[in-house]
């Protein structure tokens, strides 16, 4: 069984999949496999300096995330150019890493996305978790986390889907507004849940 979890920037994806990891749920994080497929020498690198120019690359040859963020969250047309080079790629990596992480034999396995619902990798799995904060939380982390003003921060958020879009998608959520008990009660209580669903007694 696939958990897809989401949601918006800042909520607590990272700290909720390390949550389910000590439980011996393993995980593949769509960020980083984002990361993978812009690297130096991968095909969608080259792609993305064609439609957005050098200027969006780092002194290293690295993409510069910062520069083509700033590009993409001012412009919808651009943001939507970006996923048609980048989002195929990326559930075709997904997929791979997923095969992988199932033949481990693990209870079930997260797919942690941003993105879960607007890239479409809904579909690769078999429920929908989402974390939820309210968005002041959000807009603060991000600030505070990536170094940018609230305005920015705000615009980040605001170009996510609205939170109660999200919600209205959910199978099961996680309120992450919370103190680090009541996150690894709730966690504790979805690891019995999806075990419970594939034939398996809790966790000792």
């Amino acid at each position: 069984m696939i958990i897809g979890v989401t949601g918006g920037i800042a909520s607590g994806k990272s700290t909720v999949a390390r949550a389910f990891a000590a439980r011996g749920i393993p995980w593949v994080d769509a960020d980083e496999v984002a990361r993978e497929v812009v690297a130096p020498g991968e095909p969608a690198l080259g792609e993305i300096i064609e439609e957005f120019g050098h200027d969006v690359l780092a002194p290293d040859g690295r993409l510069n995330r910062r520069a083509l963020r700033e590009i993409v969250f001012a412009n919808a047309e651009a943001r939507k150019r970006l996923e048609r080079i980048t989002h195929p790629r990326i559930r075709e990596r997904l997929a791979a890493h997923l095969e992988r992480l199932q033949a481990q034999n693990a209870p079930y396995v997260l797919l942690i996305s941003p993105l879960l619902f607007e890239s479409g990798q809904d579909r690769m799995v078999d429920r929908c978790l989402v974390i939820d904060v309210p968005e002041a939380t959000q807009i603060a982390r991000t600030a505070a986390r990536d170094g940018v003003d609230e305005a920015q921060a705000r615009a980040i958020v605001a170009a996510q889907m609205p939170r109660a879009q999200r919600l209205a998608r959910a199978d099961d959520v996680i309120d992450n507004a919370t103190d680090e008990a009541g996150l690894e009660g709730q966690v504790a209580e979805l690891d019995r849940q999806y075990r419970q669903a594939v034939g398996l007694p809790p966790a000792p």
